[in-house]
Formats: structure tokens, C-alpha cells, sequence
């Protein structure tokens, strides 16, 4: 059994960087983009779309990475993907035109879907229930160190240098994270591929959605990422341009979205000692809707005091924290021998609903406070609906396989 390797120290920390690896891309280089803007000569509602564009790279890679994880393990699955994504980032960092940097950027965010399919296997791999949930959320704060440090390094190195030093640094950590996995990662699944690529990815697709669990819980997962990812594209602009706050007084506002998360997941390790998954979830509902419904109201008025409006982005990020690392267990448990498409599965429903909520931010962007807030207001609603509706789409007790767990 690989159950020991929950208690490594260095290989769950590789597990948090690897899970890290796409809110450090954006966020490193969310303060870079108003000089970017400029010196590239386009303009700021195309600037914005590196955020998209990068999210909707990692949508589209998910699936590849996740079937390949499962036929050829889990090390040479994420060595590609990282190769690919340390590559693509040094041209981004040397691109001369917006074109070739959206370009690099949906290829970095192809290659970082290996880390984010990998690491959540790997959870899968050597857990389950409970323990898959703490793992989950001791994961969640270590990578919430990037958002919270990200914007405020991205912002110092823009200042000191140039909009490309940000874009640089996610380079040189490209190839700091390929030295972690080296050094800290073993393989924790047994690769199966004695079957045609198309078939196995069919059968494992049939699988995951016989499964009503892992349906409702997908359900859950997918809405969120479009509310938090439509913010943190227009981050900057609402701060900066509607709030009159400099760029380096935006990198420390953002932390505190991250420090949110941190807050979050620290909780959910507490609770999930103390109360079911269901619970949790729960709990998770109840405060989306809470931030949900003051962002409709504030979207209503178009016009609220800035700490107000950040308050709800805050709590928003802090119930995130709790609700996915509880429906990602909720999601996968039925689904051990499939762990990689399924995590797969999850990610590129979730990154293409979180790209599709970014760049339709960047799109609508007008300069006020409605067309900021209004999509985060909206996911949060419509997710608690979704909840709501658990009778009728997955009624009945929880799947859960704790003995079916990746052997050495």
C-alpha cells in the first residue's frame, strides 16, 4: 500500500507546489498586464485574456494528461506536461507580440494540466473519504501561499524591473518544480494500457458517469471556477481603475482573497475530523450563497464602499476552499481504478467554465462595478440551486472504497 505516503512531508508539500502551479501563472502575472498592455500596443480588454487563454489551455489538457497518467503512470505523465510548461513560459517571457503571448500561454496552461490531473490522482492513488479530504485541503494550503505572495511579488518585480519580469519568474519556477518532483515523487500507480487509447477513455468516461455521486459532485465543482476566475481577471482594473488603488496597494488587497483560501482549508482540516463530507458541503452551500446573494445586491446598486464589495470576494474564496476539497472527494471516491480521467475529467470541466468566466469578464468589462461582480454573483446562485436538486439527481447513500487504494 502507498497509504505512508499521505505522512511524507516533502512529497505532499511537491503535491501542494504541483497543485500551485496554475494560481502562481496567473496570478505572478496579473500585475504585469497594464504595462504589458502598453508596451505591446493592444488593448487592456485583450491584455486581460492571458488569464482565459491559460485556463482554457489547461481545460484542453486535462484529458490527454489524464488517460496517459492512467496507461503510463503517473512520474511520466507529469514530467511531459512540466517539460512543456517550462518550455512555453520562456517564450512567453521573450514574446514581442500579443499574438505569440497568447499563444505560449495556452500552451503553458496545456502543459500545467498534468499538474493539476496528477496531483489529484496521486491523492486518490494513496487515500480515500476523510483522509483524501484532509489531504486535499493540507494541499490547498500550501499552493494558497501563491495567490497570497504572487500578486505582490508580480507587482514588486513589474516596478523594479518590467512587465516581463513576472513572466520570467514563472519560468525559473517551471524548472524548480521539475528538480521537486525528481527528488520528492514515486510513482503510485500501477499503469494499465492493454486496451486501445479510445476504448479505454470511452470505458473510463461510461464509468465515471454511471456513477450519480461523481455526476452531482461534478456538478458542484464546475460552477465555482467561473465565479473566482472572472474576478481575478478584472482584479486589477476594479482595484486600480473603478477604486483608485495603486499597483502595489493591489498586489496586498489580493492577498487577502488568498489568505481566504488558507483560512478555508485550515477549517475544512478541522472540521472534517468532526463532521461528514455531506456536512461540509453543506456548510460550503450556505456561505456561497451568503457572498452570492450581497454580490447580486451589489451588482443591483452598482455602486458599493470598496471593502464591501472585497468582503464578499473574501468569503467567496474562503467557502471555495471548503466546498472543493469535499465534492473533489465526494467526485472520486466511487472511482479508484480510473482515478486519472476521472481527476481529468473534473479539471476540464472546471478550468473550461473558469476560462469561458474569465474571459467573459475581460469581454463585458465597462468600467463598472456590476459587469465586475455579476458573474461570481451568478455561479453562486445557480450552484446552490444545483445543491438543492441532490434528491433528484443523486439520492441514496455516499460510494466510498476506502480499501481500494493504489498498490506498490
Amino acid at each position: 500500500m502507498n497509504t505512508h505516503l499521505a505522512k511524507s512531508r516533502k512529497f505532499i508539500i511537491t503535491l501542494g507546489l504541483l497543485t500551485a502551479v496554475a494560481a502562481l501563472t496567473v496570478d505572478l502575472s496579473l500585475p504585469a498586464i497594464p504595462a504589458m498592455v502598453d508596451a505591446l500596443g493592444t488593448t487592456l480588454s485583450r491584455g486581460q485574456q492571458i488569464v482565459g487563454i491559460f485556463m482554457f489551455g489547461m481545460s484542453v489538457g486535462q484529458i490527454p494528461f489524464g488517460l496517459a497518467s492512467d496507461r503510463f503512470g503517473r512520474l511520466p505523465t507529469i514530467y511531459t506536461g512540466m517539460g512543456l510548461f517550462v518550455v512555453s513560459a520562456s517564450i512567453a517571457a521573450i514574446a514581442k507580440d500579443m499574438d505569440v503571448l497568447l499563444v505560449a500561454r495556452f500552451v503553458q496552461g496545456f502543459g500545467a494540466a498534468s499538474a493539476i490531473v496528477v496531483s489529484r490522482a496521486v491523492v486518490r492513488d494513496i487515500s480515500s473519504g476523510k483522509d483524501a479530504a484532509r489531504l486535499m485541503s493540507l494541499m490547498t494550503m500550501i499552493f494558497t501561499a501563491a495567490p497570497v505572495i504572487a500578486p505582490s511579488i508580480g507587482a514588486f518585480l513589474v516596478a523594479q524591473w518590467n512587465w516581463r519580469a513576472p513572466f520570467i519568474a514563472i519560468a525559473i519556477c517551471g524548472f524548480a518544480l521539475l528538480f521537486a518532483i525528481r527528488s520528492n515523487l514515486v510513482e503510485t500507480h500501477v499503469p494499465n494500457a492493454s486496451e486501445n487509447p479510445l476504448r479505454q477513455l470511452r470505458s473510463s468516461f461510461r464509468e465515471y458517469f454511471s456513477h450519480r455521486q461523481s455526476v452531482f459532485a461534478l456538478l458542484l465543482l464546475i460552477l465555482p471556477p467561473a465565479g473566482f476566475m472572472s474576478v481575478i481577471a478584472v482584479s486589477a482594473a476594479l482595484t486600480v481603475e473603478i477604486y483608485g488603488f495603486t499597483i502595489t496597494q493591489y498586489g496586498l488587497i489580493f492577498a487577502f482573497a488568498g489568505l481566504s483560501i488558507l483560512a478555508g482549508s485550515a477549517a475544512n482540516r478541522w472540521l472534517v475530523i468532526r463532521f461528514d463530507i455531506m456536512q461540509l458541503i453543506k456548510l460550503g452551500i450556505a456561505l456561497i450563497f451568503a457572498c452570492s446573494a450581497q454580490l447580486m445586491l451589489i451588482a443591483w446598486m452598482d455602486s458599493a464602499p470598496f471593502w464591501w464589495v472585497w468582503s464578499c470576494v473574501c468569503l467567496y474564496m474562503f467557502t471555495i476552499a471548503i466546498l472543493m476539497a469535499n465534492t473533489t472527494v465526494l467526485a472520486l471516491d466511487p472511482l479508484p481504478k480510473i482515478a486519472g480521467v476521472a481527476s481529468s475529467i473534473i479539471g476540464t470541466t472546471q478550468n473550461a467554465v473558469g476560462a469561458s468566466g474569465a474571459i467573459l469578464a475581460a469581454l463585458i468589462y465597462d468600467g463598472t462595478v456590476r459587469n465586475a461582480v455579476i458573474i461570481m454573483a451568478f455561479t453562486g446562485i445557480l450552484t446552490t440551486a444545483i445543491f438543492l436538486l441532490r434528491p433528484w439527481i443523486a439520492p441514496g447513500p455516499l460510494v466510498h472504497h476506502p480499501d481500494e487504494l493504489a498498490r506498490d
